[in-house]
């Protein structure tokens, strides 16, 4: 269930568009189809607990990331980018397509860092 949508109402959403079409939702385990009416109500039950659980697991990182910022264990991810590099080789006239493509990113990421300065 946690796989099919983000939500109960993406759950929903995507059962509706099936049905619309013709066909039927069957879960495999545990076994629950569309068919019949109580299966809606058994989707629904297991979209808000999968919901419900989704929230519970981010409220859990958030306090964890938390804790370990005032202990000064974190320091965010990894930077990605070199960004001196980006800067360097655009004061020496390289356009963005260049840059990208010596970096290994997209233009779009050269002109993010770009803008920054």
């Amino acid at each position: 269930m946690d796989r099919l949508g983000r939500d109960t109402r993406d759950v929903l959403n995507l059962i509706h568009e099936c049905e619309q079409k013709g066909a039927f939702v069957t879960v495999l385990d545990p076994h629950v189809s569309t068919r019949g009416e109580m299966g809606h109500l058994v989707l629904t039950v297991l979209g808000m607990v999968a919901q419900m659980e989704r929230r519970f697991i981010k409220e859990r990182q958030r306090e964890g990331i938390e804790r370990a910022k005032s202990a000064g264990a974190y320091r965010g991810g990894k930077p990605r980018l070199d960004h001196d590099r980006i800067r360097q080789l655009h004061d020496e006239g390289a356009s963005p397509s260049a840059i990208a493509k010596a970096i290994g990113c997209s233009r779009m990421q050269v002109y993010r860092v770009l803008a920054v300065n």
